[in-house]
């Protein structure tokens, strides 16, 4: 193997995506980081490489990588990679970068990735940008993002001409936005965070052209300082926001009576056949738990119908919920920011709108 010198970032190409996979399974994260790395590929005109370990995994859920926007899936199968250890993981992925060396590594972040990313990153001697919510290396492409997400003004600020990934995530507890660039060192690696990327369209031509390629690495039980005995399941139901087509959400415009107003969505959403949401004041008033959160610091949804009781619309807020297909807002306050990407307002008491709202969706479903 080549000496690996992580500022030596001309050496440095490619486009990679870790593909996680639980109990042979490939998770809905791995399509989405596909999806957004073959537009990153495409503008640099590199490959992109999808990076699969465990034991046994099929085949067929390999070159459906390829469906994704993959050229080429490393696969890494090992017995001592069926269940997820830091050890194990970590070094195979970190030989796997210091011999191939690609350009940008994304990582999704889940629990298993907000584990794994910092520990590669530390050994690469490289930067990691966690959480991360939008990701540009074409600077034109960056430009226009900023346009319609800050107050920056754009066409008079200079930027520097370069495909230095630019890692956009929220900072300061959500209150800002900050993109973060590591010029110095190689490979770029970003975690993000499950539900903000796209997936695209499947395409079986490129499923069946995708180039599989089984990696050998050197791995045995000594590399690992932990034993998996036994998996076991907690039965704990949390709600599936980024899986919704139909949300219905709380804010602050609640806070009168709050138990009412969580029954109302509840009653919405059971007639629209969705789940209930809630901005962050909702959950930081300890109304809905975590598992509710749509925002910057929540889940990111894109759900053909996302109803918004009672919120006002921040900046955080309507980064979580603008790319739905159908807005429905419903405030007091006429000048409620929520309108500007509503496609139907309703200015109103949301405790006198809502109940309206449950019979009229009862009463078009009847007439079907």
């Amino acid at each position: 193997m080549a000496e690996f010198n992580a500022m030596d970032t001309a050496a440095f190409k490619g486009v990679w995506v870790f593909c996680e996979q639980r109990e042979g399974q490939v998770q809905a994260i791995s399509y989405q980081l596909l999806s957004e790395g073959r537009k990153l590929a495409n503008d640099l005109g590199v490959e992109l490489c999808g990076v699969v370990m465990g034991s046994e995994v099929n085949e067929d859920y390999l070159k459906a990588l390829g469906g994704y926007g993959a050229d080429r899936v490393y696969y890494i199968d090992s017995p001592l990679l069926k269940d997820y250890t830091t050890d194990g993981y970590a070094k195979v992925l970190c030989d796997l970068i210091m011999e191939k060396k690609p350009e940008i590594m994304l990582i999704g972040a889940t629990n298993l990735g907000r584990d794994l990313g910092p520990r590669c990153a530390a050994r690469l001697h490289t930067g990691l940008t966690a959480d991360c919510t939008h990701l540009d290396v074409d600077v034109a492409k960056y430009k226009d993002f900023l346009r319609t997400t800050s107050t920056i003004d754009v066409d008079n600020t200079k930027f520097e001409e370069n495909t230095n990934l630019k890692m956009t995530r929220p900072a300061f507890g959500g209150h800002l936005m900050a993109t973060i660039i590591c010029p110095r060192f190689r490979p770029s690696m970003a975690t993000v965070r499950p539900g903000v990327m796209k997936k695209a369209a499947y395409d079986e031509a490129k499923a069946k052209a995708v180039k599989v390629t089984k990696y050998d690495v050197k791995l045995d039980a000594a590399d690992l300082q932990t034993e998996v005995v036994e998996v076991v399941k907690a039965a704990k139901k949390l709600v599936d926001l980024v899986g919704a087509d139909y949300i219905v959400s709380v804010g602050r415009g609640i806070s009168k009576d709050v138990e009412g107003g969580i029954k109302l969505a509840h009653e919405l959403a059971d007639v629209l056949g969705g789940v209930v949401g809630g901005s962050r004041v909702a959950i930081d008033s300890g109304w809905l738990t975590a598992d509710h959160q749509v925002g910057q610091t929540g889940k990111t949804v894109h759900p053909k119908v996302y109803v918004a009781l009672g919120i006002s619309g921040s900046i955080q807020h309507k980064a979580g919920m603008s790319e739905s297909e159908c807005i429905i807002a419903v405030n007091k306050n006429d000048t409620a920011p929520i309108f500007e990407i509503a496609d139907y307002g309703i200015c109103g008491d949301l405790f006198k709108v809502t109940p309206m709202l449950i019979e009229a969706f009862k009463a078009a479903k009847a007439s079907k």
